[in-house]
């Protein structure tokens, strides 16, 4: 059974800065691409950064230069360093494998005023 826990979410002000966490358990972190993906209410459910085992990185034109995807395989766990945030990326984040999903976990909840 795979488990994601994500962390880090929070409101915060246009152009500042989060930093998100997921701590996934099992033996799939080590061996899978990993993923952020975001949903906005009434939009479909998107994959906004990549970082396969040897990492490197894919990332969605909209977050393009002010996000940051990483991962330590010694913790099980991986990161998303998002600056000069815009209230567009409102959004509930989910980290996951990618590009397949599997179980989802709870996700964390991203909130930009303008």
């Amino acid at each position: 059974q795979v488990q994601l826990v994500e962390s880090g979410g929070g409101l915060v002000r246009a152009g500042g800065s989060l930093r998100l966490s997921c701590a996934a358990s099992g033996t799939i972190f080590k061996i899978f691409s990993m993923g952020w993906y975001r949903q906005a209410p009434g939009d479909q459910r998107e994959l906004v950064a990549s970082i396969t085992p040897g990492s490197s990185t894919n990332y969605a034109d909209s977050v393009k230069g002010r996000f940051t995807i990483s991962r330590d395989n010694a913790k099980n766990t991986v990161y998303l360093q998002m600056n000069s945030l815009k209230p567009e990326d409102t959004a509930v984040y989910y980290c996951n494998t990618a590009p397949h999903p599997v179980s989802w976990g709870q996700g964390t909840q991203v909130t930009v005023s303008s």
